[in-house]
């Protein structure tokens, strides 16, 4: 390190606790006086390591201690600075008009090919076309997705002002991009991401919009080769000096693998590597498409994960002290499933197949997504309007911890409550039951709960009825809920989001042979309250 750059690290981090920091002052307390502006570019590559916020003046500040709020209404669309910066890197690449002609057909073949190889099963090669199909197609919708799961960390006040974050497998950038989105002006957010393909020339570009207390670093290779210790600075120059994310006490506090683990050879284990890099109340996001096979295998990832433990308890700092009769204290160290799959039964774990997704309101048709579909030339027999447009926002993901917390803390009794793994005792019978809502209707009658979920799940039982996945964490099998009787003491089901804990009352279990599940119906004699 530079006498020069730690003579300006030493003058920040007195004045830090004393005023603002302004580069101009800063400049007469350096041997040589350098330029403000030099400075200023010091500061803010240490920025993370002295936890420093750059405000619109040009000074820097302390980041804030308090937690990031939660969502206040819907994502709905994409934005504007983003699309320019996408079809600024399109127009470099393809020409001003890239969207018709040669270019135009290009990308769509494009789009229709690796949506085609990935409905398959077949894996997807990442060259520049594909890179710029992906971006305009899943682009938006990935940017959406994450914001609504970190709300289930937000809401608990799980997610700091002050974050480091790894990206496995980053794409084109959606999930990063919302992620910046999601943090107030005055959060500090250290961002490394892993992508060894073209895509990480797209999201190069898309991060130039990002704001100034961003502070990204791309690794351009794979998961399995990513070394943890690329994110310190070695010699004591780079922005994670001091910082070590295979010590127990210290990690990333947010890891990230959304729409990557089906792509891994050996996703769990993947996923198991990079747990150990957490901090010790850090939260591994991993998220999926909502269609079946992803859906699945990313719930298989989870409880393949579920119980191991990465690092002995003791070696763990305790920010609270343990009690005895605190289930989470016991499981410090372990993996632990915070949500939004439930354990409300003392040592049981789910067996079914697992898929289920949330629903969230479509965006607005972003321009690049528009251009490309109305720019289809008439002759071209496989397009149908609408085919290049892409605002579902549709998910599901997995929210994983060390510190043994869950979302929702809850153990019942076979006393009191039905239990999913012994509901073939009780086909035939009203029952009193408590489960976590974790879908929207799979009917296509979304009842009132604010979001359409259609059919995906393949289920045509519900009819016309609003139809939900249920679940306690102990079922083998799936459970559904079934609204054939809407009433003032039921609609709480139906008023419920993704992943929140109801109370039945009176609900008739009944076995369903076509679909090989249980349905509890849920009528006029049924009371559902929910859960805090």
């Amino acid at each position: 390190m530079s006498d020069q750059r730690e003579a300006i690290r030493s003058n920040a981090k007195y004045l830090r606790n004393v005023r603002p920091i302004d580069p101009e002052e800063i400049c007469e307390y350096v041997e040589g006086s350098p330029h403000p502006a030099v400075v200023r570019q010091h500061l803010r590559e240490d920025a993370a390591l002295l936890g420093l916020i750059e405000r619109d003046d040009g000074t820097f500040v302390p980041v804030g201690d308090e937690p990031v709020r939660p969502l206040r209404g819907p994502v709905e669309r994409f934005p504007a600075a983003y699309e320019r910066r996408l079809e600024d890197a399109l127009a470099d690449r393809y020409g001003p008009n890239w969207e018709g002609g040669a270019s135009g057909d290009l990308l769509r073949s494009t789009i229709r090919r690796f949506k085609a190889d990935y409905l398959e099963g077949r894996p997807v090669e990442y060259d520049e076309d594909v890179a710029a199909g992906y971006a305009i197609y899943h682009l938006p919708g990935y940017y959406a997705a994450i914001q609504y799961a970190l709300d289930d960390l937000a809401d608990r006040g799980l997610l700091g002002r002050n974050l480091r974050v790894l990206d496995i497998g980053a794409g084109v950038g959606g999930p990063a991009l919302g992620l910046c989105d999601y943090l107030s002006d005055d959060a500090l957010l250290e961002y490394h991401a892993i992508e060894p393909s073209a895509a990480a020339d797209v999201f190069e570009d898309l991060l130039g919009a990002t704001g100034r207390n961003v502070h990204p670093t791309v690794h351009r290779t794979t998961a399995e080769a990513f070394d943890p210790s690329a994110a310190v600075g070695a010699d004591g120059d780079g922005p994670g000096d001091g910082f070590d994310p295979t010590a127990p006490d210290d990690g990333f506090d947010l890891v990230l693998a959304c729409n990557v683990l089906s792509e891994l050879d050996d996703p769990a284990a993947v996923a198991r590597s990079f747990l150990e890099t957490l901090a010790p109340a850090g939260t591994f996001l991993a998220m999926a498409p909502a269609d079946k096979n992803t859906s699945i295998e990313l719930r298989e990832v989870e409880r393949n994960l579920e119980g191991e433990r990465l690092w002995d308890r003791d070696a763990l700092p305790v920010e609270a002290a343990d009690e005895d009769d605190d289930p989470a204290a016991h499981r410090r160290g372990e993996v632990t499933v915070y949500g939004p799959a439930v354990r409300l039964w003392p040592d049981e774990t789910p067996s079914d197949r697992g898929w289920s997704f949330d629903v969230r309101p479509d965006l607005d048709v972003p321009g690049f997504q528009r251009r490309l579909d109305e720019a289809a030339p008439a002759d071209d027999e496989k397009h149908a309007p609408g085919e290049f447009v892409n605002v579902d926002v549709q998910f599901s993901y997995s929210l994983l911890r060390l510190d043994g917390r869950r979302r929702i803390e809850m153990a019942l009794e076979t006393s009191e409550w039905a239990k999913m793994a012994e509901m073939d005792r009780h086909v035939t019978n009203r029952i009193d039951l408590v489960a976590a809502k974790l879908s929207r209707s799979l009917s296509g009658d979304d009842g009132s709960d604010g979001s359409s979920g259609g059919s995906r799940s393949g289920r045509s039982d519900g009819g016309t009825n609003p139809l939900f996945k249920i679940s306690d964490g102990s079922e083998a099998v799936d459970h559904y809920a079934v609204v054939t009787t809407e009433t003032a003491l039921n609609r709480p089901l139906l008023e419920a989001d993704y992943g929140d804990v109801c109370s039945f009352e009176g609900a008739l279990a009944l076995w369903n042979d076509d679909e090989e599940a249980y349905n509890l119906v849920v009528d006029e004699e049924t009371i559902v309250d929910r859960v805090a």
